[in-house]
């Protein structure tokens, strides 16, 4: 099958926010361009796209990434029948252990009725019912169960969920269950340097506020640090990956689709309370192609400084489109397709690069595409 790669360019202004905070409470940064730049982790907005597209799927095609294995694999054997119940626990943990997937009581004295595995194990929905199924199925006369780690192993090999797909999984113990991911999410980065301010706030003691002769002092004092920038964000999809793990070219379309709505209408919750700066981003660039991936984030190895009377999403919109230009020509590469979506002047800057649509039929178009691409019949 040809190599075939969905890109995602995002622009994406954030107000005043801290939705990834390090070990201290600052927002996340990192050094490029030998200047710090704001930052949020690959991590944080995988999380935050995982989150979105699990609300909006059939809960039986979603994924659980968790230590609680045993009681997911006892609760569907107690579906299955209800008459395992007290059981099932036990039954779950020696399902488990024939994968090779250690469990354990749960550390600090915490009560619960299941054993948890050491790490968290990423499991799809489907792939935890059917080693529930085969469970119930093992159970002999006496009450045992006949398990064979060839047949449970293969259970985890099918039916992957979406998000497993494309982030994969990796289990120490159980290499074999071992998953490639089919997506690359980069690290969103400032477009300029970063400045940090710190909120000073204090807090009113209502009941004390109440009392006549109390001190009027405040209840809590604190401070909160915060930034505000563009940030570029970038992620790739391979197509071709995708498909082989998710053993459907319908499939693969529709999980990348799924990406992309979720890539875009995604935002890590850090501090969200406190500042609210949920947003859409400024300007998205897709690309289809079947070379390799290219990013443009060395558009912004230089950082920007905002120019007077321009927005500074405007002037990162103007250089990310040079520089797109500029990689096309020196290498060749220039993308089978490209597809633009944004607001303002945002919008009609990048759309030199290729067509302007509004998201939905940005989708619809990417859809189109894919289906061609992938010979699915309409």
């Amino acid at each position: 099958m040809t190599a075939l790669y969905v890109e995602i360019h995002a622009l994406h202004t954030l107000p005043p926010s801290n939705i990834n905070r390090d070990d201290t409470g600052s927002p996340k940064s990192a050094m490029y361009g030998g200047v710090r730049r704001a930052r949020v982790s690959s991590q944080a907005w995988k999380r935050a796209i995982r989150t979105h597209f699990n609300a909006t799927i059939d809960p039986a095609d979603r994924s659980y990434r968790t230590t609680h294995l045993v009681e997911k694999i006892a609760g569907y054997i107690t579906d299955i029948n209800p008459e395992l119940n007290e059981k099932a626990g036990d039954y779950a943990k020696k399902a488990l252990a024939a994968l090779g997937l250690k469990t354990a009581k749960p550390k600090g004295g915490e009560e619960q009725d299941f054993e948890v595995t050491g790490y968290l194990v990423f499991m799809s929905a489907h792939q935890l019912r059917a080693i529930a199924e085969n469970v119930v199925a093992s159970i002999q006369d006496d009450g045992s169960l006949a398990l064979d780690k060839k047949s449970l192993l293969a259970l985890t090999k099918g039916k992957h969920s979406v998000d497993i797909a494309l982030f994969g999984r990796m289990v120490a113990d159980v290499p074999d269950m071992n998953l490639d991911a089919s997506a690359q999410v980069a690290h969103a980065l400032g477009v300029s340097r970063l400045d940090t301010e710190f909120d000073f706030f204090t807090a009113v003691d209502d009941a004390k506020a109440e009392q006549s002769d109390a001190d009027k002092g405040a209840g809590m004092i604190g401070t909160v640090e915060f930034a505000s920038t563009t940030f570029y964000r970038y992620a790739t999809v391979n197509v071709t990956s995708l498909t082989q793990s998710l053993g459907e070219p319908e499939a693969a379309k529709a999980a990348v689709l799924q990406f992309v709505d979720s890539f875009v209408k995604s935002m890590p919750t850090g501090k969200q309370n406190t500042f609210a700066n949920r947003t859409l981003p400024d300007g998205l660039v897709i690309t289809l192609r079947t070379d390799q991936p290219a990013s443009y984030v060395g558009a912004f190895e230089e950082p920007l400084t905002p120019l007077p009377g321009e927005a500074l999403s405007t002037h990162a919109a103007r250089t990310l489109v040079e520089y797109a230009s500029s990689l096309s020509e020196a290498y060749g590469t220039t993308p089978e397709v490209t597809l633009t979506q944004g607001v303002g002047t945002v919008g009609e800057t990048l759309s030199s690069l290729g067509a302007k649509h509004s998201l939905p039929d940005l989708l619809s178009t990417l859809d189109q595409e894919l289906s061609h691409r992938l010979a699915i019949q309409g």
